[in-house]
């Protein structure tokens, strides 16, 4: 996938004023940052303005990506629902905003919540170039989500890579908040980690012994049947700009981003087959798929004596859901 036309030249724009090698300099450090998970005291990798910047050229179009096929595994199981209004609780730089509002164009209101000044600056910044209304009217609020605020229930709430910069005390204490806000659906994505699945599958739990129904990636809300060292996890591959492919010193026109995630619901979700969790493993005359089903995990092989299930396999990706 590419990134919408209007947030690629709002990047473009926003990151042209500073130095290529400033902007390099920038990226290494804050890549160094998340990869040894090194917070500042307040709890962000973000120590400086310029890091705004390396994050926006470094992480933003990866996180848009994770985002982007997230939401959208979430409208396949409820194609008919139509959020309205929508809150982004730690925002960043609005990266949710511009995903929901391409799948969601109805959109009518949105609510964006962030501490990081320079955050809300370079947000609005960008906003400043989208084509839609909603993208460049959304209401920003300079808020920490560890400390007091409240909001009006929304249709949609996400929260994206937050959970992994915070205790976990203060995760079932966001989750608890963050679900009394949501009047239908509550989305949360995580890094595609052991690590950010521990805090994804946490949720799960904590959610559904709210009453929630976790409508995907899950066929079920029943316990998650991974066990030992794996872990649920997608990818989804973005292609990499110029200046990108520039700051990451990369040779690939691509990068996969890996995230997990779970989408709760008060509603209930279209049912599933079952979700591909790897990549099916195409052969001469099969295909062999690894399947989470509501019966849990489960090893399928498609051949091609059966040609209507084996021409639909072949389309298959790992992340998608089985229709019934």
């Amino acid at each position: 996938m590419d990134l919408p036309a209007d947030l690629r030249l709002a990047l473009a724009n926003e990151l042209a004023s500073t130095p290529q090698k400033n902007v390099a300099d920038a990226t290494e450090k804050l890549s160094s940052r998340y990869r040894s998970s090194q917070l500042q005291a307040k709890g962000t990798f973000l120590h400086s303005p310029a890091d705004v910047i390396a994050y926006a050229a470094y992480r933003l179009p990866a996180t848009f990506a994770a985002i982007y096929a997230t939401l959208n595994e979430a409208r396949k199981r409820r194609p008919d629902w139509h959020p309205h209004s929508m809150l982004d609780a730690g925002s960043g730089p609005g990266t949710a905003l511009w995903a929901a509002s391409e799948l969601w164009p109805e959109l009518e209101q949105v609510t964006l919540i962030e501490r990081d000044d320079g955050m809300v600056t370079f947000g609005k910044q960008i906003a400043t170039h989208a084509r839609s209304r909603i993208v460049r009217e959304a209401i920003w609020q300079k808020v920490d989500l560890l400390g007091q605020w409240d909001s009006e229930p929304k249709d949609l709430v996400i929260t994206a890579y937050v959970l992994n910069e915070l205790p976990a005390p203060r995760r079932e204490t966001l989750i608890d908040k963050l679900w009394s806000v949501t009047a239908d659906t509550l989305v949360i994505i995580e890094p595609g980690t052991p690590a950010g699945y521990s805090h994804v599958i946490q949720a799960r739990q904590q959610l559904i012994a709210a009453g929630a129904n976790i409508i995907a990636p899950c066929p079920h809300n029943l316990p998650c049947p991974m066990a030992g060292n794996d872990w649920c996890h997608f990818a989804q591959r973005i292609a990499r700009t110029r200046l990108q492919r520039q700051v990451k010193q990369a040779t690939l026109s691509y990068e996969d981003e890996k995230f997990s995630y779970i989408a709760a619901s008060r509603a209930m979700g279209s049912p599933i087959k079952g979700r591909v969790i790897r990549h099916p493993q195409i052969r001469p005359g099969h295909i062999h798929l690894q399947l989470c089903t509501p019966g849990g995990l489960k090893s399928t092989i498609v051949t091609r004596k059966d040609k209507e299930a084996f021409r639909e396999a072949r389309d298959i990706a790992w992340g998608d859901a089985l229709s019934p």
